[in-house]
């Protein structure tokens, strides 16, 4: 049995709510409490606090909350219900940001690209464009191959030009859904528990052998990054989310630990 704690148990109870009110009850806080891109219509700034509490499924909210009860209770008994909390929170708000933040970056390179072609079109920029941001689509070669042997020709030039925009649109709209869950509060818990524990055996369903906290955290972190990177088709979890929570973890442990008298 898990041996949960005031604070864990309270978060627990609090997700598994408001998962019940957004399925069941109030479909509503879904659009208006997941947190979506800035200067878009759905945003508020509520959202980078109201998103960790929100999941997309019943395997979404089991999944983070298996986490929380997992590596929870230690880090609180170790810190005291306040202090855990405080952590909880500013690790889902951190990661919100830094979330929000990678992802105004990548459509504003995007939409860089996008102009840059208008300017020159040529066979090897529209080839490079799909590369890039559309690498899960097909077809693409043979019209940029046409367009490098003929460079001049307008009706060339109006296609490939109208398919960068309608690639820049389509990654426009996908990357403007609302992100939602507690995965960036997780992974800061769980790089605290790697740091604070690192040689902590886990035993997990997925490794046929026990690994230590430590290596199984950077483990985690290396496939989050590779993922992020590395995109591919359909796939909707937003990986820099999880990233942005364990580095606002690492930085709150080390700001906390400069001032060893308060870390404990």
């Amino acid at each position: 049995m898990f041996n949960l704690t005031p604070t864990v148990r309270n978060l627990l109870i609090a997700n598994i709510v408001l998962f019940l009110a957004q399925t069941n009850l109030l479909p509503l806080l879904t659009q208006v409490g997941s947190l979506y891109p800035i200067g878009t219509p759905y945003f508020y700034p509520w959202q980078f606090f109201t998103y960790m509490f929100l999941h997309g499924s019943w395997g979404h909210i089991i999944s983070n909350m298996f986490g929380l009860i997992s590596f929870g209770p230690l880090l609180e008994q170790r810190w005291g219900p306040s202090r855990f909390l405080t952590f909880w929170l500013i690790c889902g708000v951190g990661a919100g940001l830094l979330y929000e933040g990678v992802r105004a970056y990548e459509i504003h390179q995007m939409e860089q690209a996008r102009l840059e072609f208008h300017q020159a079109p040529s066979g090897a920029d529209f080839a490079n464009f799909y590369r890039e941001y559309g690498s899960n689509y097909t077809g693409y070669e043979t019209l940029a191959a046409a367009l490098q042997r003929n460079p001049k020709d307008p009706e060339l030039v109006q296609a490939t030009t109208d398919a960068v925009d309608n690639l820049a649109k389509d990654i426009t709209g996908s990357r403007a859904a609302g992100m939602l869950g507690a995965s960036g509060a997780l992974f800061g818990i769980l790089f605290a528990f790697a740091y604070l524990f690192p040689n902590t055996e886990l035993f997990l369903l997925f490794f046929p052998f026990p690994i230590k906290a430590k290596y199984f955290v950077f483990l985690y972190a290396a496939y989050e990054l590779y993922a992020g990177v590395h995109r591919t088709p359909g796939d909707n979890v937003a990986h820099f989310a999880h990233l942005g929570g364990l580095v606002i973890g690492f930085v709150v442990l080390k700001f906390w630990e400069s001032g060893r008298e308060r870390f404990y």
